[in-house]
């Protein structure tokens, strides 16, 4: 049985930077969660204050919540499964919608053990959408147990959405 590493030092630290310069634009995000269950939500706001900033999660474990809660295309899932770049954009767009931030970020990937809509163990894949209507997606290729696929699919949706907050990805307007 596969267990959830604790928090690092880092993963602390980029929720922490990513509070600070979400609190710095007067900015808010959301985040759509399958393979991390709310990991991505818990690190957000382990963070003091981090209210000001974080406006909810969703947890959309099972494919069907992806179309019924955030509005991911019934079409898509069926032809390419839920792990797919364009339905990780439909979830960033969808929670960023649904619970009125600024931003979205969502994750959607195979953990494992077993392989997904013939996708491998460690394939993931995180997107923002921003304020400006612009989005993103970005493939990852993890290894490793559950737990760890897990836990490195939270660091970089936290890097994704804090290099979007600052303009460095698409999905902000760099005001």
């Amino acid at each position: 049985m596969s267990t959830v590493p604790e928090p690092t030092a880092e993963v602390a630290t980029l929720a922490e930077r990513l509070h600070r310069h979400l609190e710095e634009r007067g900015l808010t995000c959301a985040v759509a969660e399958s393979l991390t269950g709310g990991l991505i939500g818990a690190h957000l706001t382990g963070v003091p204050g981090s209210s000001s900033t974080y406006r909810g999660g969703v947890v959309t474990y099972a494919t069907d919540t992806k179309a019924s809660l955030l509005g991911v295309p019934e079409d898509l899932l069926a032809t390419e499964g839920a792990v797919h770049p364009e339905v990780a954009l439909a979830m960033a767009t969808g929670v960023r919608r649904l619970l009125g931030a600024d931003f979205g970020v969502a994750v959607t990937g195979v953990a494992g053990p077993e392989p997904q809509d013939g996708k491998p163990v460690g394939t993931v894949y995180a997107a923002v959408a921003g304020p400006d209507g612009n989005a993103t997606a970005r493939h990852f290729r993890f290894t490793g147990d559950r737990g760890g696929i897990r836990y490195r699919t939270v660091e970089g949706a936290l890097e994704l959405l804090d290099s979007a907050v600052r303009g460095d990805v698409a999905g902000n307007t760099r005001s």
